[in-house]
């Protein structure tokens, strides 16, 4: 099946966002009433009808900055999406009418020569199906007048597209209605590891890490939007592609910094969209600049990290910047494991990416946490490790009984998760429990992971109130 991309552009605030939204299925791209929320590209599998498509946002388009400035570079991602897709959404605003902004980016998409379908967006009303006849003026053809918000004129958006890319869209709306749209995230169903699929990692941090830069240097292109203003991501952006052999999936997201910090809406939405990659990723790059390590931030993300079940790999951006290199690494591997002991043992891996060091070393030490990260243990080879600890270092007695351990085993991984069942577990020490998860992280080499441990009660056959014997 041949299958195509289409690119969404137009000035800020026309609905770019929603309309990729609606055609993904799923809110993706941050929306806000305030022009220029989106920065970067991003993709999503897209619906419409019978018809399956990559369809790719993009910033609004501004003529004001030169090539350098934050304008100028997101006109650059911009016109790099035009130039990658089959056909190109140009979107003007109803409400507002055409704009001289419209007419002058509607040059450059005629200068593209890509197919061209030209959307009136917010057109429900009278108000908009009014200003939707402007469009005409641009020269794209007719407008199609189309709501994204209340989902009104996809029909005509249908149609013009199976105009606009007829040896593109045949095959596509041949297929067999059982082709299911690609999911930006998928829900972590405990499966085991299938190396057919992506691995998905997210790379998060505080503003101005350098995460985009990073990507950048993996990808080998200026895929993301950079620079040295913090906080130009908004959009978490996944990037898939190929390494040495294995398909990642890679998450770019907005810079964390502290809640109470917060107070644009905006920078809200952004932060959610952040959080919302790492809950669904499998491992979790925290990028640190290395010249301010393990700030109280980095801290609380990691927190978050382990919190949510995910792997852990600690990156050191700017490490071109470090004098003393042997002994800084050295240092902070030292307090990552002190700072961090629900992780212990996670990789922390120095990085470049400015000049591009570490990049194979970084994605090696995410692919082996992942790995971890999917991990199951033989019951049997647990029970004979338990059973070693219990004689050399036996749970505390509580008002002269013996706290009776039985058994354990491994009901799931991703991340690996333990069931430990007894007697009078109520009363177990917090501070052994921690004793028993450290064991299990040294014996099984369970680095860079969280490790549950659930405790189960075994019943006492005496227990009057549970019907035993009397």
């Amino acid at each position: 099946m041949t299958h195509f991309r289409v690119a969404i552009i137009g000035r800020p605030n026309v609905g770019k966002s929603t309309l990729f939204n609606r055609l993904v299925g799923k809110k993706l791209a941050l929306v806000d009433d305030q022009p220029g929320v989106t920065r970067d590209r991003r993709e999503g599998e897209a619906r419409l009808g019978d018809l399956r498509f990559t369809v790719i946002d993009t910033a609004g388009l501004d003529e004001e900055g030169g090539a350098a400035s934050l304008n100028g570079r997101m006109r650059v991602q911009t016109e790099a999406a035009v130039a990658d897709a089959d056909a190109v959404f140009f979107l003007t605003d109803s409400r507002s009418g055409v704009m001289p902004a419209d007419r002058h980016f509607a040059d450059l998409v005629r200068r593209a020569g890509k197919p061209t379908i030209l959307i009136a967006n917010k057109a429900e009303g009278r108000a908009g199906t009014a200003g939707a006849y402007e469009a005409f003026d641009l020269g794209l053809g007719d407008p199609i007048a189309l709501s994204a918000e209340h989902g009104e004129g996809l029909a005509e958006l249908f149609s013009a597209l199976l105009e606009a890319l007829p040896e593109a869209t045949s095959q596509d709306v041949a297929a067999d209605d059982e082709t299911r749209v690609h999911q930006e995230f998928e829900e972590e169903d405990g499966s085991e590891l299938d190396v057919t699929k992506p691995v998905r990692i997210a790379v998060v941090g505080r503003p101005n890490a350098g995460k985009s830069t990073l990507l950048n240097a993996i990808l080998g292109e200026d895929r993301l939007l950079t620079g040295p203003e913090p906080g130009i991501t908004r959009d978490s952006i996944g990037l898939t592609f190929e390494w040495h052999g294995r398909s990642l999936k890679l998450f770019d997201t907005a810079g964390l910094r502290k809640r109470a910090r917060i107070d644009d809406k905006l920078e809200k939405l952004a932060a959610a969209d952040a959080l919302r990659a790492a809950k669904f990723a499998e491992v979790v790059i925290l990028l640190l600049d290395a010249t301010i390590p393990f700030e109280k931030q980095d801290l609380t993300i990691a927190a978050l990290v382990e919190r949510e079940g995910r792997g852990l790999v600690i990156g050191l951006n700017k490490w071109d910047l470090i004098e003393s290199r042997g002994a800084t690494l050295s240092t902070l591997r030292e307090d990552a494991d002190r700072l961090l002991p629900q992780v212990k043992g996670m990789p922390v891996v120095p990085v470049s990416g400015l000049n591009g060091q570490g990049l194979d070393k970084l994605i090696d030490a995410a692919l082996q946490v992942q790995d971890v990260w999917n991990r199951r243990i033989a019951t049997a080879r647990l029970n004979r490790w338990l059973n070693g600890v219990i004689d050399q270092t036996p749970p505390p007695a509580v008002s002269g009984r013996r706290i009776k351990l039985r058994y354990m085993t491994q009901p799931k991984a991703r991340p690996p998760t333990f069931v430990l069942f007894g007697n009078q577990l109520t009363d177990l020490p917090t501070s052994y429990q921690r004793f028993l998860v450290n064991g299990l992280r040294e014996a099984f080499d369970l680095p860079g992971v969280p490790i549950r441990l659930t405790l189960k009660q075994g019943e006492n056959p005496y227990d009057k109130r549970r019907g035993g014997r009397r």
